[in-house]
């Protein structure tokens, strides 16, 4: 897409997804045409115009012949959710995958690659890829393993996590601050204080070390099968846990563990 102006007439590009599911790049002069026959809407994000009019129908038909029978999956690839997706994918920037494509880069490589990976998900044959492997220190010493997924793999991850959460939060501990909406470490803080004012005085403090690094994909999937009755949906899930981790040009099997990212947070899924 182009970025920047010039005095020469530069059209702005728009990253669509029509109908039948396939992306592909219109002239902003192409859009404004087209505007009275379109009833989707034009998504902006970091100042851009991108990823627009996605139809209701872009994830095919409520029961796709050939699909993994999972309607949540549909319900993650529906218009609003994958434009809530990419812009949350594009405010978090970060850097690119193992495929080297950053998430302009990846914006034209979809407009080609996703009708393919969208028959794969619905058909329950998506590999995602391996995650890159990073190391960077932390601050009491050693080393925090990051693992970089492709910015395909980041929108698929955040759309399906916006369909979960609303399911699976309500079952998490109400004495559970992390990675949860609108819960955080202040929140806590906030509570303990609460604590200390009602007259307690003793603190226990717990650190489970490496835990991102040592999680059981077994006990995992078991536990997320007990509360999301969707084969696919766990299948996707199961997928991207044993997707690997790229050190350099190897890929190495995991069997336990979730990478985090640069700000310490597991990914999506």
């Amino acid at each position: 897409m182009p970025q920047g102006h010039s005095h020469e007439a530069t059209e702005l590009k728009l990253l669509l997804l029509n109908e039948e599911g396939v992306f592909s790049v219109m002239s902003m002069q192409q859009a404004v045409r087209q505007k009275p026959a379109s009833a989707g809407r034009v998504a902006v994000a970091g100042g851009e115009a991108v990823r627009a009019t996605i139809s209701d129908e872009a994830c095919g038909p409520r029961h796709e012949i050939g699909n993994a029978g999972s309607a949540l999956l549909l319900a993650a690839l529906t218009r609003e959710n994958l434009q809530q997706a990419f812009k949350r994918v594009r405010a978090n920037k970060g850097a690119a995958g193992v495929d080297g494509l950053d998430i302009n880069q990846t914006s034209q490589h979809l407009v080609l690659a996703w009708p393919a990976i969208r028959k794969q998900l619905l058909s329950g044959t998506y590999r995602p890829s391996p995650v890159r492997r990073v190391t960077i220190p932390k601050p009491d010493g050693g080393e925090r393993e990051l693992g970089i997924p492709t910015v395909t793999d980041r929108l698929i991850q955040q759309a399906l996590l916006q369909v979960l959460q609303p399911i699976l939060d309500p079952t998490f501990s109400q004495y559970s601050f992390g990675f949860r909406p609108r819960r955080s470490a202040q929140h806590a803080v906030r509570v303990a204080r609460s604590y200390v004012q009602s007259g307690r005085r003793v603190v226990v403090d717990v650190d489970l070390e490496k835990f991102f690094d040592r999680v059981s994909h077994d006990i995992l999937i078991d536990r997320l099968q007990k509360r999301i009755d969707d084969a696919g949906v766990i299948r996707l899930i199961r997928a991207y846990l044993n997707s690997g981790i790229m050190s350099d040009g190897v890929v190495q099997a995991r069997h336990q563990g979730t990478p985090q990212d640069r700000r310490g947070l597991p990914h999506e899924i």
